[in-house]
C-alpha cells in the first residue's frame, strides 16, 4: 500500500484552475520530488495535501485512509509533517522553544517534548544555536529549524519545499546531509525543490507539474530524458 495517494486532484481559485486532475503516489521510505517552473502548482499541491486548501475535485489517502477534508492540525497528527516555501519561525523565541512547541502535538509533557526537541535540534546541527531568539538566524538555520520543527511532530511522511532555496554551497551540502538522514530514519519524503542538480542526485522518482497539469513522472534518468519535460522545464533550467 501507497503512504500517500494523490487521486484526480484539482485546485481552483475563482475561474482559475491551480492543480488540475493530479494523480500519483508517494510509496513508502522513498523520496519523491516535485519540480516544475513558477506557478506550476507545487506549492498548492502540499497545500491541498496537508489540509491547508481543500480540493475541488478528488481526494488525497494516508495509509490508505481519506484525509481530504481535514484541518491541517489534524493531518499532522496523522503523521504528514511539512515546511514552508517562506519560513516563519516563532520569531521571538528561542530556537529551543520553537522545536518544543512542535514537540507537543505527541508528547504532552514539558520534559518529554524538551527532549524531543534537544534531539531533533541535534540531528539538524542546530543545538548549539538553542538559545539563540529564532529572528536571529540567518536563512539557513530558519531553514534547518523549520525541517527541525516538522520532525519535533514526529511524522511519517514529511513535505519539504524549497529547503534547499537560498543557501550557499556549504549550507547545501549540510542540508542534503539531513535529508538522507531524514530518510535513513525511515521517514518518507516529498520535496518541491528548483535545485535540479540536487533533486536529480537524491530522488527515487520525481513528478513534474505544468501550469497545474502532471505532464510526467519517472526516475531521475527518465525525467531528464523526456521532451516534454525539458521543452517545459529542464531545458529553459539548464540554459539559465
Amino acid at each position: 500500500m501507497a503512504m500517500l495517494e494523490v487521486r484526480g486532484v484539482s485546485r481552483f481559485f475563482g475561474g482559475l484552475a491551480a492543480l488540475t486532475d493530479v494523480s500519483f503516489s508517494l510509496e513508502q521510505g522513498e523520496i519523491l520530488a516535485v519540480i516544475g517552473p513558477n506557478g506550476a502548482g507545487k506549492t498548492t499541491l502540499f497545500n491541498v495535501v496537508n489540509g491547508f486548501y481543500p480540493a475541488s475535485k478528488g481526494e488525497v489517502f494516508f495509509k490508505g485512509g481519506r484525509i481530504s477534508g481535514l484541518q491541517p492540525h489534524k493531518v499532522c497528527q496523522r503523521g504528514i509533517a511539512r515546511t514552508f516555501q517562506v519560513v516563519k519561525p516563532l520569531q521571538r523565541m528561542t530556537v529551543l522553544d520553537n522545536v518544543i512547541a512542535s514537540a507537543f502535538l505527541k508528547a504532552p509533557k514539558r520534559d518529554e517534548a524538551e527532549a524531543l526537541a534537544i534531539d531533533m535540534l541535534k540531528f539538524t546541527n542546530l543545538y548549539d544555536d538553542r538559545d539563540v531568539i529564532s529572528k536571529g538566524l540567518p536563512l539557513g538555520k530558519r531553514k534547518r529549524l523549520e525541517i527541525a520543527r516538522a520532525l519535533a511532530t514526529q511524522p511519517e511522511v514529511i513535505l519539504l519545499d524549497e529547503s534547499f532555496a537560498g543557501l550557499n554551497p556549504t549550507e547545501l551540502n549540510e542540508s542534503i546531509e539531513i535529508i538522507k538522514k531524514i530518510k535513513a530514519k525511515g521517514i518518507t519524503i516529498m520535496i518541491i525543490e528548483h535545485h535540479m542538480k540536487v533533486i536529480m542526485a537524491i530522488s527515487d522518482r520525481i513528478v513534474v507539474l505544468n501550469y497545474g497539469e502532471k505532464i510526467a513522472e519517472g526516475t531521475p534518468e527518465e525525467i531528464r530524458n523526456n521532451k516534454l519535460v525539458v521543452e517545459a522545464y529542464l531545458g529553459v533550467a539548464q540554459n539559465a
